[in-house]
Parts: structure tokens; sequence; C-alpha cells
């Protein structure tokens, strides 16, 4: 399908040129009519395991898991109409912190990062 060279494993950037993720699968959606549409973007580790499947894709979400405050890990889902433009990369209408937290992040970010001395006057 024309959709999976389209998006898959392309490079999410915000508005500012700052990096999200890759596009690890997609949603679709229908509308009234029947018609369906990409309706959002998925990233992260949970939805690349499932699209990758088999004992692979399991042992990345059960790696996954174990680096999350609340399993099952869900995928950050961008809905589509956020998406500016598609070319080299994906590229968003908005900047990164108007999106929700990755979880693998914000675990790795509040128990490994945030102990490193200095890790807060990193820029960024």
């Amino acid at each position: 399908m024309q959709l999976g060279r389209q998006l898959l494993d392309r490079q999410i950037v915000d508005v500012d040129g700052l990096l999200v993720g890759k596009v690890d699968d997609v949603e679709f959606a229908v509308d009234t009519d029947g018609v369906p549409y990409v309706g959002a973007l998925l990233t992260g580790q949970g939805a690349l395991g499932q699209r990758i499947g088999g004992r692979t894709g399991r042992l990345l979400v059960a790696v996954t898991n174990r680096f999350v405050d609340d399993p099952p890990v869900v995928p950050l889902r961008i809905p589509y109409p956020l998406v500016a433009r598609v070319d080299s990369a994906v590229r968003l209408r908005v900047p990164a912190d108007r999106l929700p937290a990755a979880p693998v992040e914000t675990w790795l970010r509040r128990h490994l990062i945030d102990r490193i001395p200095g890790a807060h006057r990193a820029g960024g």
C-alpha cells in the first residue's frame, strides 16, 4: 500500500524542527459516508511492537512496560490534522510541548536523567 511507503518509519518533526519520533503505525477512522481516512499517527515502542508482531514485538512491548509507571504503555497518538505536510519527514503544525509526553521518556527522565548532577541546567 502506498500509505506505508508515504508515512511509516518517517521522522516526525515539530514546527520548530525538533524531533518527536518516528511514525510507527497509522490509525484509521471512517467518516459518515463510510470512507476510511488517516485519523492519527502512532509513535513509540508500544506501537512499534504491535506493528512488528510475533515474539520480537511482544518482547519490545514487555520491555517497554517495565519503563513506565502505569503499564501497559500506549502509543503517542498524534491526530492527523496536526500534520502540516509530509516530505522527507512528517512535519507538524505544533511544537512538541503541545503533544502528550511519551511514557517511557517521562519514566527515564524521572528515574534516571533528573538524578544526574546538573541535568536541570542542560538545554532542552
